[in-house]
């Protein structure tokens, strides 16, 4: 089933991507510009990807400790960046920041942005998680004198994240679209691109329709590879069944 939708998706961008082709003139004059954007989308959306995932972990394991002062930062860390506009905090990493002697590179300021701001989302689903597992499994490895760090390694991590990855993808997707904010600190990405294309060639309906297909083709990737994911982790559901 899987194979049949994705040829289906595959054959349909095709077969849309060949219409652009032979109705709209003026496509190879904008989509290298496109292209270009496509890249630095990418860039921003692969290292912000992996700041999200460390600082959802790092976050979540903290809201789980028993150390007060490690749940108290952690708390502080997920209200301040799930509490405040995404935009704004880009504004305040790239223009705010050097008022204080702090100067980040736009591409520095998108990536800390993205990463944090989802990050403190991620948090929440990844407590959410590692609470699911079953008190049982830690009490075991307990009466086994396991260690902590190899208890939570090894027992609970593994489980917890077959029951993470369907939140974590919406978030990963949300994460790509959301890539188009960082024209705000001067990165040209796809977005912006396409703005400034159809300022100078004046074809809206072409320049926004593929900029919409590459945004659609980027978050398909995602569902897919978390689809793999999904077959790969299901495994450790039985644990928790």
């Amino acid at each position: 089933m899987n194979t049949v939708r994705i040829s289906a998706l595959v054959g349909a961008i095709a077969f849309l991507v060949g219409l652009a082709f032979a109705t709209f003139s003026e496509l190879k004059v904008f989509l290298p510009a496109l292209l270009k954007g496509l890249v630095v989308t990418l860039q921003v959306a692969g290292l912000s990807f992996v700041l999200f995932l460390f600082c959802s972990l790092l976050a979540a394991l903290g809201r789980t400790s028993a150390n007060l002062a490690l749940r108290f930062a952690a708390g502080i860390y997920v209200e301040i960046f799930r509490g405040t506009s995404l935009l704004v905090q880009l504004f305040w990493l790239f223009f705010v920041l050097p008022e204080f002697g702090v100067v980040l590179t736009p591409m520095t300021a998108a990536v800390l942005g993205m990463g944090l701001n989802f990050g403190a989302y991620g948090a929440e689903v990844v407590r959410g998680a590692i609470l699911s597992v079953p008190r049982g499994q830690t009490e075991a490895c307990i009466a086994l004198n396991m260690p902590e760090w190899k208890r939570l390694f090894r027992i609970v991590l593994p489980q917890a994240f077959a029951i993470m990855v369907p939140g974590m993808t919406n978030l990963t997707i949300e994460l790509v679209k959301a890539t188009a904010m960082v024209s705000a600190v001067t990165l040209v990405d796809i977005t912006s691109a396409a703005v400034k294309q159809n300022l100078i060639h004046y074809r809206t309906v072409e320049i926004f329709l593929i900029t919409m297909l590459l945004y659609y083709c980027l978050c398909q990737v995602v569902r897919y590879g978390s689809k793999l994911l999904e077959v790969r982790v299901s495994r450790y559901r039985g644990a928790l069944n």
